[in-house]
């Protein structure tokens, strides 16, 4: 305790301790940036940025590159640079693989490669788009094969203490300074993804540790490696099938949590040792909306084979499963791919893979809008995201809406760009950046 009587200096560092302390970690993001895949808070909303509400092929596009090989990852914006991953076809054969035409009928026509990919780091400069360098991580063949609408750098990268993290899945993850030189590489083994749809759960990066989750057919797993190193600090199995869901992360009771969305569980783990906090069941099969911390409380979400949505207060200990700690559930209306948006105290999201928005009170589980078509779009994988108090929602083909958000659906813009969009948009200062099939779109005043 501080003394009356101690000296004006000796205050004001203290004063100084405690400021640090209070500091939320996305305090420490500009808005001029989006370090992860969404964005700084981790709920995609961008505050203080103001992009263009209207764009078209012809206008507010300050650049448009093309982007070889494929990649539905969002781009990360770090100061004047622009990240994002893409895996590259080579062509090269491997002679001991069956080819793709020989291999038995999967379930969506899934085959397995027999060539060679390259996956591939790209750095752009923010203002012009230029290139300014491309590592080739890894070059190998694919062990598997992915859905058709996945691909294998479908993981968004993530900088954090001037490092750039970037995830290939079972193609190893990858640790750059922003000049593109490799400090440290880690093979963290194959997945076996249920059917071969591929993966895609981002990584995470607090205090010094990358968090990495691996829900497939095979041994699940989370894991802390050492951000510095790459080096294992703890790993923890899972009983859990197929998700996506990237982790979130909360801070209680001077514990900081890593929160993890899957089929059987909604889990919270200890970033210091990996134990678990808590736990609550609830969700669909195939996880993959990402889970967004409001307060001392979780809103999670699942839309595979069933709707399900939660608000789960994060203060507790042990199994919480159907008790007072779930304070609602919805189960109608919920996405399968794009995860929500929360602003104002309302969670908006789509149904399924569709282009069908419902809005809820966050608090209360309320609904405000239900299920009310989005004009225009009928399927969407990328998911909303908000600034300037707008939401911007994309479809596949191209249609962008600008919406206010509200108890009706207020569609204020239509924008439409030449491309068939599935990853999920970035803001960064007054910047836009929509990823398309072929090219990257820089929109801007």
């Amino acid at each position: 305790m501080i003394s009356q009587k101690s000296s004006p200096i000796v205050l004001l560092l203290y004063l100084a301790v405690v400021l640090v302390l209070s500091i939320q970690p996305s305090d420490l993001y500009s808005a001029e940036d989006w370090l992860q895949w969404r964005g700084m808070n981790n709920n995609g909303v961008a505050d203080g940025s103001k992009p263009p509400e209207v764009w078209s092929e012809e206008q507010n596009i300050r650049w448009k590159v093309a982007i070889d090989g494929n990649g539905s990852s969002t781009p990360i914006i770090s100061g004047k640079r622009v990240f994002l991953l893409t895996a590259i076809d080579t062509g090269i054969v491997d002679p001991s693989l069956p080819k793709p035409e020989d291999q038995p009928m999967r379930i969506f026509g899934i085959k397995h490669p027999n060539t060679e990919h390259q996956y591939v780091v790209i750095c752009l400069d923010r203002d012009s788009g230029k290139e300014l360098w491309r590592e080739v991580a890894i070059q190998k063949v694919p062990h598997e094969g992915t859905h058709g609408d996945n691909d294998f750098a479908s993981a968004s990268p993530v900088v954090a203490d001037g490092k750039l993290y970037a995830w290939f899945g079972s193609a190893g993850m990858y640790c750059y300074d922003l000049d593109g030189k490799l400090q440290w590489s880690r093979d963290l083994g194959l997945a076996k993804m249920g059917a071969s749809l591929g993966e895609g759960c981002s990584p995470v990066v607090h205090d010094g540790r990358v968090i990495i989750v691996r829900d497939h057919q095979g041994q699940s797993s989370i894991e802390a490696l050492d951000a510095q190193s790459g080096k294992t600090i703890w790993k923890k199995h899972r009983k859990e099938g197929n998700a996506w869901a990237t982790p979130v992360i909360a801070r209680h009771d001077g514990k900081t949590q890593v929160i993890t969305c899957a089929s059987n569980y909604v889990r919270a783990y200890d970033l210091q040792d990996g134990s678990v906090i808590w736990q609550c069941s609830g969700l669909t099969g195939n996880a993959t909306p990402c889970p967004i911390l409001d307060g001392k409380h979780v809103l999670v979400m699942s839309g595979y084979q069933g709707h399900s949505a939660m608000r789960i207060a994060i203060t507790a200990t042990g199994d919480i499963s159907n008790s007072g700690k779930v304070l609602w559930k919805q189960e109608r209306g919920t996405p399968y791919v794009p995860s929500p948006v929360l602003m104002n105290g309302l969670l908006f999201f789509n149904q399924s893979n569709q282009g069908i928005w419902t809005v809820l009170d966050a608090k209360s589980g309320e609904v405000v809008m239900d299920r009310t078509r989005l004009p225009g779009i009928s399927n969407m994988y990328s998911s909303p995201i908000s600034a300037n108090g707008k939401i911007y929602v994309t479809g596949r083909d191209g249609l962008t809406l600008v919406l206010n958000p509200g108890k009706t659906l207020d569609v204020i813009h239509r924008n439409r760009l030449d491309e068939r969009f599935d990853s999920s948009p970035a803001i960064a200062g007054d910047e836009l950046y929509l990823r398309g099939e072929n090219f990257l779109y820089c929109i801007a005043k």
